[in-house]
Protein backbone atom coordinates (compact mmCIF):
# COMPACT_ATOMS: atom_id res chain seq x y z
CA UNK A 1 0.00 0.00 0.00
CA UNK A 2 1.23 3.46 -0.73
CA UNK A 3 0.76 5.77 2.28
CA UNK A 4 -0.56 9.22 1.59
CA UNK A 5 -2.11 10.24 5.01
CA UNK A 6 0.36 11.84 6.77
CA UNK A 7 -1.51 14.60 8.06
CA UNK A 8 -3.65 11.90 10.02
CA UNK A 9 -0.35 10.33 11.42
CA UNK A 10 2.77 9.59 10.33
CA UNK A 11 4.91 6.32 10.41
CA UNK A 12 7.34 5.41 13.64
CA UNK A 13 10.62 6.67 12.87
CA UNK A 14 12.46 3.40 13.27
CA UNK A 15 14.53 5.56 15.83
CA UNK A 16 12.41 6.49 18.06
CA UNK A 17 11.22 2.95 18.72
CA UNK A 18 14.18 2.02 19.35
CA UNK A 19 14.39 4.84 22.03
CA UNK A 20 11.17 3.67 23.48
CA UNK A 21 12.14 -0.19 23.53
CA UNK A 22 14.26 -0.49 26.37
CA UNK A 23 11.14 1.29 29.01
CA UNK A 24 8.85 -1.23 27.14
CA UNK A 25 11.21 -4.59 27.99
CA UNK A 26 12.94 -3.78 30.90
CA UNK A 27 12.55 -0.48 32.56
CA UNK A 28 9.47 -0.10 33.92
CA UNK A 29 10.29 1.93 36.97
CA UNK A 30 7.95 5.22 37.77
CA UNK A 31 9.54 8.24 36.79
CA UNK A 32 8.05 10.30 39.75
CA UNK A 33 9.47 7.73 42.10
CA UNK A 34 12.59 8.41 44.69
CA UNK A 35 14.37 5.50 44.49
CA UNK A 36 17.11 5.19 41.81
CA UNK A 37 15.22 3.04 39.39
CA UNK A 38 12.45 6.04 39.20
CA UNK A 39 15.14 8.78 38.91
CA UNK A 40 16.89 7.04 36.21
CA UNK A 41 13.43 6.83 34.49
CA UNK A 42 12.72 10.42 35.25
CA UNK A 43 16.07 11.19 33.77
CA UNK A 44 15.02 9.43 30.44
CA UNK A 45 11.83 11.91 30.66
CA UNK A 46 13.74 15.22 31.38
CA UNK A 47 15.99 14.15 28.35
CA UNK A 48 13.34 13.71 26.03
CA UNK A 49 11.93 17.26 27.38
CA UNK A 50 14.70 18.70 26.31
CA UNK A 51 14.46 17.43 22.83
CA UNK A 52 11.29 18.04 22.53
CA UNK A 53 11.89 21.43 23.54
CA UNK A 54 14.26 22.34 20.70
CA UNK A 55 11.36 22.62 18.42
CA UNK A 56 9.64 25.30 20.66
CA UNK A 57 10.64 29.03 21.36
CA UNK A 58 13.65 29.64 23.89
CA UNK A 59 12.40 29.43 27.48
CA UNK A 60 9.04 28.62 28.85
CA UNK A 61 7.90 25.20 29.78
CA UNK A 62 6.86 21.79 28.03
CA UNK A 63 4.42 19.94 29.66
CA UNK A 64 3.88 16.09 28.65
CA UNK A 65 0.13 15.25 27.31
CA UNK A 66 -1.97 12.59 26.34
CA UNK A 67 -1.74 14.22 23.00
CA UNK A 68 -2.42 17.42 21.25
CA UNK A 69 -6.06 17.18 22.31
CA UNK A 70 -5.52 17.09 25.33
CA UNK A 71 -2.85 20.00 25.55
CA UNK A 72 -5.39 22.12 23.61
CA UNK A 73 -8.25 21.13 26.16
CA UNK A 74 -6.17 22.44 28.87
CA UNK A 75 -4.99 25.65 27.20
CA UNK A 76 -8.50 26.89 26.25
CA UNK A 77 -9.97 25.60 29.88
CA UNK A 78 -7.42 26.87 31.79
CA UNK A 79 -7.58 30.09 30.77
CA UNK A 80 -9.94 32.74 31.09
CA UNK A 81 -12.31 35.57 29.54
CA UNK A 82 -13.63 35.02 26.16
CA UNK A 83 -11.60 33.12 23.23
CA UNK A 84 -11.65 34.09 19.20
CA UNK A 85 -10.88 31.23 16.74
CA UNK A 86 -11.35 30.27 13.24
CA UNK A 87 -13.73 28.56 11.85
CA UNK A 88 -10.96 26.35 10.39
CA UNK A 89 -9.13 24.61 13.42
CA UNK A 90 -9.32 21.68 14.23
CA UNK A 91 -12.87 20.21 16.26
CA UNK A 92 -10.40 19.81 19.57
CA UNK A 93 -10.36 23.77 19.17
CA UNK A 94 -13.59 24.63 18.31
CA UNK A 95 -15.65 22.22 19.99
CA UNK A 96 -13.55 22.77 23.72
CA UNK A 97 -14.39 26.34 23.18
CA UNK A 98 -18.46 25.58 22.25
CA UNK A 99 -18.18 23.60 25.66
CA UNK A 100 -16.08 25.83 27.70
CA UNK A 101 -19.68 28.23 28.02
CA UNK A 102 -17.49 31.21 27.97
CA UNK A 103 -18.21 33.84 25.42
CA UNK A 104 -16.35 33.10 21.54
CA UNK A 105 -16.35 34.43 18.24
CA UNK A 106 -15.26 32.97 14.66
CA UNK A 107 -13.60 34.96 12.74
CA UNK A 108 -13.38 34.23 8.68
CA UNK A 109 -11.07 33.04 6.63
CA UNK A 110 -10.78 34.28 2.51
CA UNK A 111 -10.87 31.94 0.26
CA UNK A 112 -7.26 30.84 0.31
CA UNK A 113 -7.36 29.84 4.19
CA UNK A 114 -6.04 32.98 5.39
CA UNK A 115 -7.57 35.11 8.52
CA UNK A 116 -7.44 39.05 7.82
CA UNK A 117 -5.23 40.92 10.06
CA UNK A 118 -7.55 43.65 10.54
CA UNK A 119 -10.41 41.31 11.46
CA UNK A 120 -7.80 39.98 14.54
CA UNK A 121 -7.47 43.42 15.34
CA UNK A 122 -10.85 44.59 15.42
CA UNK A 123 -11.97 41.72 17.06
CA UNK A 124 -9.86 41.25 20.15
CA UNK A 125 -10.98 44.48 22.03
CA UNK A 126 -12.93 44.63 25.62
CA UNK A 127 -12.03 42.25 27.96
CA UNK A 128 -8.63 40.74 27.40
CA UNK A 129 -9.21 36.63 26.52
CA UNK A 130 -7.41 33.57 24.12
CA UNK A 131 -6.86 34.19 20.31
CA UNK A 132 -6.28 30.52 19.32
CA UNK A 133 -5.07 30.23 15.60
CA UNK A 134 -2.93 26.82 14.29
CA UNK A 135 0.26 26.50 12.58
CA UNK A 136 -0.60 24.53 9.65
CA UNK A 137 -3.78 24.05 8.76
CA UNK A 138 -4.48 19.82 8.81
CA UNK A 139 -7.05 19.27 6.19
CA UNK A 140 -5.71 22.24 3.55
CA UNK A 141 -2.18 22.88 4.58
CA UNK A 142 -2.64 26.68 4.59
CA UNK A 143 0.11 28.42 6.91
CA UNK A 144 -1.00 31.18 9.30
CA UNK A 145 0.82 34.46 9.72
CA UNK A 146 1.47 33.55 13.50
CA UNK A 147 4.22 35.98 13.79
CA UNK A 148 1.62 38.90 13.24
CA UNK A 149 -1.00 37.56 15.00
CA UNK A 150 0.96 36.82 18.11
CA UNK A 151 1.87 40.55 18.14
CA UNK A 152 -1.25 41.67 17.93
CA UNK A 153 -2.71 39.58 20.44
CA UNK A 154 0.09 40.97 22.67
CA UNK A 155 -0.53 44.73 21.95
CA UNK A 156 -4.03 43.79 23.21
CA UNK A 157 -3.33 42.14 26.34
CA UNK A 158 -4.75 38.53 25.02
CA UNK A 159 -3.09 35.43 25.30
CA UNK A 160 -2.44 33.83 22.31
CA UNK A 161 -2.82 29.77 21.57
CA UNK A 162 -1.33 28.10 18.62
CA UNK A 163 -1.70 25.12 17.93
CA UNK A 164 1.52 23.53 16.00
CA UNK A 165 0.41 20.29 15.42
CA UNK A 166 0.85 20.01 11.86
CA UNK A 167 4.08 22.51 11.58
CA UNK A 168 6.51 21.77 13.98
CA UNK A 169 9.82 20.55 13.00
CA UNK A 170 8.15 22.06 9.52
CA UNK A 171 7.78 25.33 9.67
CA UNK A 172 9.53 27.88 11.73
CA UNK A 173 7.26 29.34 14.91
CA UNK A 174 7.98 32.80 15.29
CA UNK A 175 8.46 33.77 18.57
CA UNK A 176 5.16 35.05 20.40
CA UNK A 177 2.64 32.65 21.04
CA UNK A 178 2.24 32.11 25.01
CA UNK A 179 1.04 28.56 24.39
CA UNK A 180 2.06 26.01 22.28
CA UNK A 181 0.30 22.63 21.15
CA UNK A 182 2.52 19.62 19.17
CA UNK A 183 1.95 15.77 19.29
CA UNK A 184 4.23 13.38 19.09
CA UNK A 185 2.26 10.90 16.53
CA UNK A 186 2.80 13.73 13.68
CA UNK A 187 6.07 13.93 13.70
CA UNK A 188 6.79 10.06 13.22
CA UNK A 189 6.59 9.69 17.04
CA UNK A 190 4.52 7.31 18.87
CA UNK A 191 0.62 8.29 19.69
CA UNK A 192 -0.65 8.96 23.03
CA UNK A 193 1.47 11.60 23.77
CA UNK A 194 2.09 15.29 23.24
CA UNK A 195 2.66 18.51 25.13
CA UNK A 196 1.53 21.93 25.81
CA UNK A 197 4.75 24.48 25.67
CA UNK A 198 3.59 27.50 27.89
CA UNK A 199 5.54 30.63 28.09
CA UNK A 200 7.67 31.80 31.61
CA UNK A 201 5.45 33.56 33.99
CA UNK A 202 1.92 31.78 32.45
CA UNK A 203 -0.15 29.46 34.84
CA UNK A 204 -3.05 27.99 33.59
CA UNK A 205 -6.13 26.61 35.58
CA UNK A 206 -4.94 22.40 35.99
CA UNK A 207 -7.48 20.58 33.58
CA UNK A 208 -6.55 17.73 35.53
CA UNK A 209 -6.33 17.02 38.71
CA UNK A 210 -4.26 14.46 41.11
CA UNK A 211 -0.26 14.48 41.60
CA UNK A 212 0.61 17.34 40.06
CA UNK A 213 3.40 15.44 38.67
CA UNK A 214 4.73 18.48 35.75
CA UNK A 215 5.67 21.70 36.55
CA UNK A 216 3.09 23.41 34.65
CA UNK A 217 0.27 21.55 37.03
CA UNK A 218 -0.79 18.49 34.80
CA UNK A 219 -1.42 14.97 36.87
CA UNK A 220 -0.90 11.61 35.90
CA UNK A 221 2.20 9.62 35.75
CA UNK A 222 3.86 9.89 32.54
CA UNK A 223 5.00 7.07 30.31
CA UNK A 224 9.31 6.77 29.88
CA UNK A 225 8.53 4.88 26.51
CA UNK A 226 6.42 7.43 25.15
CA UNK A 227 8.57 10.28 26.37
CA UNK A 228 11.53 8.41 25.12
CA UNK A 229 9.87 7.77 21.80
CA UNK A 230 8.38 11.66 21.01
CA UNK A 231 11.91 12.78 22.34
CA UNK A 232 14.12 11.00 19.48
CA UNK A 233 11.37 11.78 17.25
CA UNK A 234 11.94 15.71 18.18
CA UNK A 235 15.55 15.33 17.55
CA UNK A 236 15.33 13.25 14.33
CA UNK A 237 13.18 16.66 13.09
CA UNK A 238 15.80 19.05 13.95
CA UNK A 239 18.65 16.94 12.54
CA UNK A 240 16.47 16.10 9.14
CA UNK A 241 14.82 19.22 8.72
CA UNK A 242 16.67 20.15 5.75
CA UNK A 243 16.71 16.74 4.00
CA UNK A 244 12.97 16.34 4.88
CA UNK A 245 12.35 19.77 3.74
CA UNK A 246 13.69 18.98 0.16
CA UNK A 247 11.65 15.76 -0.21
CA UNK A 248 8.41 17.20 0.38
CA UNK A 249 9.25 19.96 -1.87
CA UNK A 250 10.17 17.11 -5.12
CA UNK A 251 7.29 15.14 -4.08
CA UNK A 252 5.06 18.26 -4.09
CA UNK A 253 6.02 19.22 -7.76
CA UNK A 254 5.46 15.71 -9.05
CA UNK A 255 2.28 15.66 -7.24
CA UNK A 256 1.12 18.81 -8.86
CA UNK A 257 2.44 18.06 -12.34
CA UNK A 258 0.40 15.06 -12.44
CA UNK A 259 -2.47 16.95 -11.21
CA UNK A 260 -2.56 19.37 -13.80
CA UNK A 261 -6.34 20.68 -13.98
CA UNK A 262 -7.59 20.21 -10.52
CA UNK A 263 -8.38 22.92 -7.95
CA UNK A 264 -6.15 23.00 -5.16
CA UNK A 265 -8.22 24.04 -1.85
CA UNK A 266 -6.59 26.81 -0.07
CA UNK A 267 -3.53 29.41 -0.59
CA UNK A 268 -0.94 27.33 -3.25
CA UNK A 269 1.72 29.19 -1.79
CA UNK A 270 1.41 30.13 1.81
CA UNK A 271 1.01 26.42 2.49
CA UNK A 272 3.31 23.74 3.81
CA UNK A 273 4.04 21.50 0.44
CA UNK A 274 3.54 18.52 2.22
CA UNK A 275 -0.07 18.52 2.35
CA UNK A 276 -1.91 18.80 -0.96
CA UNK A 277 -6.26 18.91 -1.09
CA UNK A 278 -7.39 19.25 -4.21
CA UNK A 279 -10.73 19.03 -6.33
CA UNK A 280 -12.20 17.92 -9.16
CA UNK A 281 -15.89 18.74 -10.40
CA UNK A 282 -17.86 15.76 -9.91
CA UNK A 283 -15.75 13.64 -8.71
CA UNK A 284 -17.03 10.95 -6.04
CA UNK A 285 -13.97 10.82 -3.82
CA UNK A 286 -16.01 7.92 -0.99
CA UNK A 287 -15.94 5.42 -4.77
CA UNK A 288 -12.45 6.80 -5.23
CA UNK A 289 -11.47 5.42 -1.85
CA UNK A 290 -13.71 2.45 -2.74
CA UNK A 291 -11.39 1.78 -6.03
CA UNK A 292 -8.21 2.45 -4.87
CA UNK A 293 -7.55 -0.24 -1.64
CA UNK A 294 -4.11 0.28 -2.41
CA UNK A 295 -3.72 4.06 -1.55
CA UNK A 296 -4.30 5.62 1.62
CA UNK A 297 -5.76 9.16 1.12
CA UNK A 298 -8.34 10.69 2.99
CA UNK A 299 -11.55 13.08 2.00
CA UNK A 300 -10.55 15.02 5.02
CA UNK A 301 -9.53 14.92 8.82
CA UNK A 302 -9.22 11.31 10.16
CA UNK A 303 -11.29 13.11 13.55
CA UNK A 304 -14.34 13.57 11.39
CA UNK A 305 -14.12 10.22 9.22
CA UNK A 306 -17.01 8.49 9.71
CA UNK A 307 -19.27 11.74 10.67
CA UNK A 308 -21.17 11.80 7.62
CA UNK A 309 -20.39 15.68 7.13
CA UNK A 310 -18.22 17.43 4.94
CA UNK A 311 -15.51 19.07 5.78
CA UNK A 312 -15.99 22.20 7.89
CA UNK A 313 -12.99 23.26 6.61
CA UNK A 314 -13.81 23.14 3.09
CA UNK A 315 -17.00 25.00 3.88
CA UNK A 316 -15.68 27.88 5.84
CA UNK A 317 -13.44 28.68 2.86
CA UNK A 318 -16.58 29.08 0.72
CA UNK A 319 -16.71 25.52 -1.10
CA UNK A 320 -20.60 24.00 -1.30
CA UNK A 321 -21.16 20.66 -0.41
CA UNK A 322 -20.79 19.35 -4.16
CA UNK A 323 -17.03 20.60 -3.93
CA UNK A 324 -15.96 19.92 -0.40
CA UNK A 325 -17.53 16.57 -1.30
CA UNK A 326 -15.38 16.13 -4.44
CA UNK A 327 -12.38 17.11 -2.47
CA UNK A 328 -9.56 14.89 -1.31
CA UNK A 329 -6.37 15.41 0.62
CA UNK A 330 -2.59 13.84 -0.36
CA UNK A 331 0.27 13.31 2.64
CA UNK A 332 3.48 12.69 2.25
CA UNK A 333 6.86 12.73 4.18
CA UNK A 334 9.92 11.04 5.25
CA UNK A 335 9.10 7.66 4.06
CA UNK A 336 7.26 8.55 0.94
CA UNK A 337 9.53 7.82 -2.77
CA UNK A 338 8.79 9.50 -5.35
CA UNK A 339 8.00 6.59 -7.52
CA UNK A 340 5.53 5.04 -5.44
CA UNK A 341 4.13 8.94 -5.13
CA UNK A 342 3.96 9.09 -8.51
CA UNK A 343 2.53 5.69 -9.06
CA UNK A 344 -0.40 6.58 -6.25
CA UNK A 345 -1.34 9.70 -8.25
CA UNK A 346 -1.45 8.22 -11.51
CA UNK A 347 -4.11 5.24 -10.24
CA UNK A 348 -6.08 8.62 -8.63
CA UNK A 349 -5.99 10.10 -11.95
CA UNK A 350 -7.10 7.12 -14.22
CA UNK A 351 -9.59 6.42 -11.43
CA UNK A 352 -11.19 9.78 -12.02
CA UNK A 353 -11.07 9.42 -15.65
CA UNK A 354 -13.05 6.61 -15.15
CA UNK A 355 -15.50 7.92 -13.24
CA UNK A 356 -16.10 10.68 -16.16
CA UNK A 357 -16.28 8.68 -18.48
CA UNK A 358 -19.04 6.30 -17.00
CA UNK A 359 -21.24 9.64 -16.31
Amino acid sequence: MTYLDYQATTPLDPQALAAMLPWLERQHANPHSSHRAGREAKAAVEVARGRVARLLPAGGTVSFTSGATEALNWAIKGSRGPTVTLPTEHAAVLDTVAASGREHRLLPVGADGIVELASVREALGGEPGLLAVMLVNNEIGVVQPIGELAAIAREAGWLFLCDAVQGAGRIDLPDGPDLIAVSAHKIYGPKGIGALWTRDGLTLAPLLHGGGQEAAGRSGTLSPALCAGFGAAAALMVERHDEDAALVERLWDIATARLAGWTINGDAERRYRGNLNVRREGLDVARLMSDLRDVAFSAGSACASGSGRSSHVLRAIGLDERAARSSLRLGWGRYTTEGELAGAIDAIVAAADRQRVAA
